[in-house]
């Protein structure tokens, strides 16, 4: 029997829930950010990864791609480790984001920094980046025999430049001693950029930057690209053979991805995504990607989720046998 009472209990308990609902966050299908998003990066300033991050952010706010400011944020101390470790705190927050590089793996593999990166939430591969064998254009050096022979040269003094340490410029310089018996001195930087201007004023002997970190000093006449860690050669440096043309099968690439914290709830994932994607599709993008000797490949969801467990196992193995 419905009384009186009951019907006035009943309207304070809607009352109560609604007044509940509207104070929680709304995740509806029409979700969109309410404050500005940090797009954090896990790399230092002037460096490939920053870069990108940085053109991402322009070509959003010139689309008009998010109803908010995308705020690039520098992360890169431990070689990503803050960057991660922040991400990590920050589960279920439908307002951060983090450009990932292969550091991504590699840095949860050689340190116990808490964090599984299955538990982040994947977004959108934008691309995979190249990696160009570099010597500063006033060397003798002009092949890959060329290059070798002068490393041997030199003795164990040999100065290869690069970012950070046991990060992917380290990883492939280990893979050249291997591959070839030689010995390096790598010296670490904080950046792709400084590693770039580095090998231009003759601090360093060698780099091993992708192509977006050294072209402008190529342009300028100040820097040579020796071979490609690529199947196939890179569009923009027609005459810059391979290694594995050479007879050496090195290949090797980086990702240019972004995930999300934890927990991020569905609808946000689902707004990020097709916001990268309608970025992929952009005529700026793809022209810089073209220039840049970056390939193109989208990827979200399960597909790139299965996509970053299978190289982080490749990394495991690469890290084991070095």
């Amino acid at each position: 029997m419905i009384t009186k009472t009951s019907k006035i209990l009943a309207k304070c308990a809607l009352g109560g829930l609604a007044v509940l609902m509207a104070s929680m966050p709304s995740y509806a299908a029409d979700w969109k950010p309410v404050k500005p998003v940090e797009m954090v990066i896990m790399a230092g300033q002037g460096g490939g990864a920053d870069r990108l991050a940085r053109l991402f952010q322009s070509i959003i706010q010139k689309e008009n791609l998010s109803s908010m400011p995308v705020l690039p944020i520098n992360k890169g101390g431990g070689s990503g480790a803050e960057a991660m470790r922040y991400l990590k705190d920050k589960s279920g927050d439908p307002h951060v984001l983090m450009a990932t590089l292969n550091s991504y793996y590699t840095t949860p593999l050689r340190t116990d920094i808490g964090v599984d990166i299955e538990e982040f939430t994947p977004i959108a591969r934008m691309a995979v980046d190249t990696f160009v064998l570099w010597v500063n254009a006033d060397s003798d050096i002009k092949t890959l025999d060329d290059y070798v022979a002068a490393v041997k040269a030199a003795g164990g003094t040999w100065k290869m430049g690069g970012t950070g340490t046991g990060q992917e410029d380290s990883l492939i310089t280990a893979m050249l001693e291997k591959e070839f018996g030689i010995k390096h001195i790598y010296v670490p930087f904080k950046g792709g950029g400084t590693v770039a201007k580095n090998l231009v004023g003759g601090h360093i002997d060698s780099t091993v930057n992708n192509p977006s970190e050294q072209m402008g000093f190529f342009d300028a006449g100040k820097s040579r690209p020796i071979a490609a860690f690529t199947p196939e050669r890179l569009a923009v440096f027609p005459d810059v053979p391979t290694m594995a043309e050479l007879g050496h099968p090195m290949t090797y690439y980086m990702q240019r991805s972004f995930v999300a914290p934890a927990s991020m709830p569905d609808e946000a994932v689902a707004y990020y995504v097709d916001m990268f994607k309608k970025l992929s599709q952009t005529e700026e993008w793809q022209a810089y990607a073209s220039k840049k000797a970056l390939m193109t490949d989208f990827l979200s969801g399960d597909e790139l989720q299965a996509y970053f467990l299978a190289e982080r196992a490749a990394h495991a193995d690469i890290l084991k046998s070095m």
